[in-house]
């Protein structure tokens, strides 16, 4: 999908008016097709703790343990997975305390919540969002 900025150019391009296109990009993001955000380097930003936490769960518990998880702000990540854990979840923080806080004082305190397993991010290797749509790969050249 092209950046916004180009948004202009397309919509000229394909004889689309404005409206038109407005319309539909709202009815995307409405219908949790898309989200338009700006990606940051949390790093850069000053939180020096990013990373993930695999939380394993009792899965009887699963709605009450997603929802207590969904309060938490420095959670921006959460999914739910097969493989055995139940719930993964990317984090942001600005202190080893406030990591410590997170796990030992918030999570671990969830009723239902088996263990957790923390691992730190130390650098970003590759982190692209432009990966198109599923029919999009399908499409031959």
């Amino acid at each position: 999908m092209p950046t916004l900025g180009k948004s202009y150019f397309y919509v000229k391009k394909i004889g689309l008016s404005e409206a038109t296109v407005r319309t539909r990009l709202n009815r995307l993001i409405e219908e949790k097709y898309i989200q338009i955000v700006a990606v940051s380097n949390p790093i850069k930003l000053g939180f020096e703790i990013v990373g993930n936490i695999r939380i394993h769960v009792e899965i009887k518990k699963m709605d009450k343990i997603i929802k207590e998880l969904k309060k938490l702000k420095p959670l921006w990540f959460i999914v739910q997975t097969t493989g055995g854990t139940g719930i993964d979840t990317e984090f942001v923080v600005k202190s080893l305390d406030e990591l410590n806080e997170l796990i030992f004082d918030k999570i671990n305190k969830i009723d239902g919540i088996v263990r957790t397993e923390t691992s730190l991010f130390l650098k970003y290797i590759k982190r692209e969002y432009d990966w198109g749509t599923a029919l999009e790969q399908d499409r031959k050249p």
